[in-house]
């Protein structure tokens, strides 16, 4: 007679930083019995996207743990003191964490966290209308509820997918390899973060020195994050629960709107930018071989010669544009999709008008026939709880909101004295 598989509380399928977060809170709930599978067998936080001199868009304070639980021996704080590195941290007057160091950060946790386990893929989850099973590739475990945090996809245009290889390429790989972009013409497309930190290392030579370098955004401008304290007020729990509670066509047309709060660049790197452009084209008189070209949409690809021909839309004229590149790199993004190894469960999950799988509250992914096993979601839904869900500011807020309600107590407190915006409709005031 075979073993029963040992049963878990909670499966964790990823440990990238979201789940990790609720590995880490989790560690000081003995009751409650977590695993969290990861495929890696060395930790690295987006190791294709590991660039020089790359930081952060949020404080080093919003770690795994700290806005809950500022004793968990898993804070970022913590860490450097166990790395001997704490005042040198203190006198850098670093405002932002280098992903480098965060990754690193993040490696510490993984590898000693107990109810973490790299090296571990999950192939397949399926329901046996009492507990979720879970196949790995050398044991099988029963959980009664899951959450899934193995992150996003990277989206291509359609239009470049089959000419996917080392010369044209998402950004999420760029770093895997050694690159030589020496007296290549480059082209980036994609307006945001990862399309600075690309355009800025190419443009210092990190990949040797290119022949032409064009970076297109179909934004209007090279537009900045804006991180100013009111905007901050979008990345706190107050928001994001009243947020939680509107109507799904004013959800989304609210985080329509506050796009450049979660996704423009960091004034940083754009004065980073500027200044290195006019260092080398206006003081040192370069040819200019550098050129930012924003309200472009790309719109098409040919292969020509062994070369590239990438065409865009400009946006104010409708004129088509045509660029000539021997490397594209398109920094265009993620998407959501379900791990495959849920595929078993895939005809049961709940869909939304956009096709995503619908979240209820306290991050619950809707799903038939499961009884009482639920599924919880890290990064998947920023239309139901805003821009601050696939960012690292309420991730420790987010992870308590699912052991309390796993648990079906309250371990961690989630109270917040109110801010000074109010959010919601107020009562008529009494003369």
């Amino acid at each position: 007679m075979a073993d029963t598989p040992e049963l878990l509380d909670l499966a964790g399928i990823g440990a990238g930083p979201f789940n990790l977060s609720i590995a880490a809170l989790a560690d000081g709930l003995p009751k409650l019995s977590t695993r969290f599978f990861d495929r890696q067998q060395r930790y690295v936080w987006h190791e294709g996207m590991m660039l020089p001199d790359t930081h952060l868009q949020t404080g080093f304070l919003k770690d795994l743990v700290t806005a809950i639980d500022p004793t968990s021996r898993w804070s970022f704080l913590n860490y450097l003191v166990q790395h001997r590195r704490f005042y040198r941290f203190l006198n850098a007057e670093l405002s932002t964490v280098s992903r480098a160091e965060f990754s690193d950060y993040l490696r510490w946790a993984a590898e000693g966290l107990d109810n973490v386990w790299l090296d571990h893929s999950v192939r397949e989850i399926d329901h046996d209308g009492e507990h979720f099973r879970l196949r790995t590739d050398t044991r099988t475990f029963q959980a009664r509820h899951l959450c899934l945090g193995s992150g996003k996809t990277p989206w291509l245009p359609v239009f470049a997918r089959e000419y996917q290889s080392e010369y044209c390429l998402h950004a999420e790989s760029i770093a895997w390899r050694a690159r030589d972009f020496t007296h290549q013409r480059v082209v980036i497309v994609g307006g945001g973060q990862s399309g600075a930190d690309i355009f800025i290392n190419a443009l210092r030579g990190h990949w040797g020195p290119p022949k032409s370098l064009h970076w297109l955004s179909r934004r209007r401008n090279f537009q900045p994050l804006d991180e100013t304290a009111f905007t901050n007020e979008y990345f706190t729990p107050g928001y994001t629960s009243q947020f939680a509670e509107l109507e799904d066509d004013v959800r989304r047309r609210e985080v329509s709107a506050q796009k450049y709060a979660s996704d423009g660049i960091t004034p940083a790197a754009l004065t980073g930018i500027y200044q290195t452009l006019y260092h080398r084209f206006d003081v040192m008189n370069e040819p200019r071989w550098a050129h930012l070209l924003p309200h472009r949409e790309a719109v098409g690809m040919t292969r020509s010669s062994g070369a590239f021909v990438l065409e865009a839309r400009h946006g104010t004229t409708g004129v088509l544009e045509r660029f000539d590149a021997d490397v594209v790199i398109f920094a265009t993004g993620f998407e959501s999709a379900l791990p495959e190894c849920m595929a078993p469960l895939m005809d049961r999950m709940a869909r939304d008008t956009n096709g995503e799988p619908s979240m209820g509250e306290h991050f619950m992914l809707d799903w038939e026939g499961g009884g009482d096993s639920r599924i919880y979601a890290v990064n998947a839904g920023r239309t139901r709880y805003g821009i601050a869900e696939p960012q690292l500011s309420l991730m420790a807020w987010r992870s308590a909101v699912i052991l309390n309600h796993l648990s079906g107590e309250a371990p961690f407190d989630l109270e917040d004295d109110p801010g000074p915006i109010v959010w919601s409709p107020q009562s008529p005031q009494s003369s």
